[in-house]
């Protein structure tokens, strides 16, 4: 996973935590995630042209879900900003590219069973954590 893709599913969590109730201003997801608000621009320009983000502009504008977060998968999101996992690195005819194609395959096949809403409800049981200091 690349840090575009890092980035978006943070930011995607950010929005599946907020609900679909109002758009979010890019500048307040990447307060909330501490990520650069550049890095989140970019990947929420990718993810709309993929499908799953809207955005709307104005004094009341920003993006919001396209879709439910148990719909969206992590694989969709990666490859909404990175492209196809493993990509030509798998060429055949050789162990390396073998060995490649298996890591991508099974890579994939993770990405594709964990939805957004998985992700966004594993972050509420953290938050929800108690904490222990010594």
């Amino acid at each position: 996973m690349s840090d575009r893709s890092r980035v978006a599913v943070l930011a995607l969590a950010e929005l599946a935590a907020r609900g679909r109730l109002a758009p979010v201003p890019v500048l307040e997801v990447a307060d909330r995630r501490g990520i650069p608000p550049h890095q989140v621009e970019q990947v929420f320009s990718a993810l709309r042209r993929a499908g799953l983000l809207q955005s709307q502009r104005g004094v009341k504008g920003g993006y919001t879900l396209r879709r439910d977060p148990a719909d969206v998968t992590l694989l969709e999101i990666v490859e909404a900003v990175d492209g196809p996992i493993g990509g030509t690195a798998g060429a055949s005819g050789c162990a390396v590219g073998e060995v490649w194609a298996d890591g991508a395959t099974r890579l994939s096949s993770a990405f594709r069973e964990v939805t957004l809403a998985d992700i966004a409800e594993r972050e509420a049981r953290r938050a929800d954590a108690p904490m222990f200091h010594i």
